[in-house]
């Protein structure tokens, strides 16, 4: 009995949620997280202050990666959900896709192999700041009445009808927005840094039975663990891309003159 307990305390924990809460490295607030956002914020700085330090008209790899990222944002993001009235806020968009995308693909990098969006906290607070953005832009266009009665009343229906549309409408433009556009970028992070974990944790869990089959079958596990780390950095990207198609989205509808 007691070598059985000795082997099954050598075996690695299956997953839990308490992967996704690194220990803190000095006090309670700086932790994995907290350095590995400030590690991504540095990334995104030193690559756009470099690749433009010197622009030329023939430009550099880094030169062209970095305008590739900006026209991609401008052209294909924010002229497409803004329109050109919308191309001011390009700079923003883009050090946003930037940010999201370098936290992101943290996940797959080995040392740190999980990305703080997979915690709700952090987007949370990309929510919010997109969501301040969406109201200070449409109150400072229109007048806050204006802007409420643009989000709040449909034009064109019967009047008894706003007593059931008017809480729909705040509910959907001011409540479901924000926490729709942080929760699912926090599940989708979330749900890729779990199929990796059980993939990985499950091979190593394999290897170590006693039976030869299913430590041979463990190199599938591994396998499966190799095939999803591409996939997330698919996901990776996709959603931050998402991400900020819906901000632009949102924003563009607080520039817009009807409903």
């Amino acid at each position: 009995m007691s070598g059985q307990l000795v082997v099954a305390q050598d075996l690695p924990w299956p997953p839990s949620v308490n992967d996704f809460y690194p220990p803190a490295v000095a006090g309670p607030w700086v932790t994995k997280f907290t350095l590995m956002v400030w590690l991504a914020v540095g990334l995104v700085i030193v690559f756009y202050m470099a690749t433009y330090r010197n622009p030329k008209l023939v430009p550099s790899k880094g030169q062209w990666l970095a305008e590739s990222v900006y026209g991609l944002v401008r052209d294909n993001i924010v002229r497409e959900q803004m329109g050109n009235a919308g191309i001011r806020f390009a700079p923003y968009f883009t050090v946003l896709f930037s940010f999201i995308l370098v936290t992101n693909i943290f996940s797959i990098v080995p040392g740190l192999q999980i990305s703080p969006n997979a915690h709700i906290a952090f987007p949370i607070v990309l929510s919010v700041i997109s969501y301040v953005l969406y109201l200070a832009v449409g109150i400072r266009k229109h007048g806050l009445l204006k802007y409420l009665k643009m989000s709040l009343i449909l034009p064109g229906v019967p009047w008894p009808m706003h007593f059931l549309l008017i809480p729909i409408e705040f509910l959907q433009n001011f409540v479901v927005r924000p926490v729709t556009l942080a929760l699912r970028l926090f599940a989708n992070m979330f749900a890729g840094h779990l199929l990796l974990l059980v993939f990985t944790v499950g091979g190593f869990v394999m290897l170590s039975a006693d039976n030869l089959f299913v430590q041979v079958t463990s190199v599938f596990s591994f396998a499966m663990a190799i095939v999803m780390a591409f996939f997330e950095a698919l996901v990776a990207v996709l959603q931050a891309y998402v991400f900020v198609t819906l901000s632009a989205n949102y924003v563009g509808t607080s520039l817009a003159e009807e409903h």
